[in-house]
């Protein structure tokens, strides 16, 4: 066990041991395996996001943008760009550190990519939904319709979970 494994840690893994007859490297390798699956459905959403904004600034309707829509534009891209790297920074760390032996620090650092990357992409979809929605229904609607919309996110991706796990440990 290593020397900075918290009490929650070892009753996690004495759980996985008795439910799973996982070892520790077995529920590593299985939890890095979840992740990438994760990953995938993520790493799709936002590669579909970049492509469409990637054509927005060669359309004819582009040079009409106001300075809001293409700093908004901008800000999606750069989001966009920043979730992509860090959606697929596992992949990259992984090859880095193959073959020696650093499997939980892979496993750990890819959840922090993961959540990071998430909340970037979540970001670049509602930047990209007020550009589009403030060009089709004016700045007033679309910033509320955005802003809620990014309160849809914040609701499903972060505090459902995070009330579940917090109401798990009671």
């Amino acid at each position: 066990m290593h020397p900075r494994h918290s009490l929650e840690d070892i009753e996690h893994e004495r759980w996985n041991f008795v439910m799973r007859g996982e070892s520790r490297i077995q529920r590593l390798d299985r939890n890095y395996g979840e992740i990438l699956q994760e990953l995938r459905v993520a790493q799709t959403g936002v590669q579909l996001l970049l492509a469409f904004l990637l054509t927005v600034a060669f359309t004819p309707r582009f040079s009409s943008f106001t300075l809001f829509q293409r700093d908004i534009y901008v800000a999606s891209l750069v989001l966009g760009a920043a979730a992509n790297a860090l959606l697929i920074a596992p992949a990259a760390f992984h090859r880095v550190v193959f073959r020696h032996r650093l499997k939980e620090q892979l496993v750990r650092y890819s959840n922090r990519f993961a959540l990071c990357g998430l909340g970037l992409l979540m970001l670049a979809l509602t930047s990209a939904l007020l550009l589009i929605l403030t060009v089709v229904l004016g700045m007033h609607i679309g910033s509320w319709l955005a802003g809620g919309s990014l309160a849809w996110f914040v609701f499903f991706w972060y505090l459902l979970p995070l009330w579940h796990r917090v109401r798990s440990r009671r």
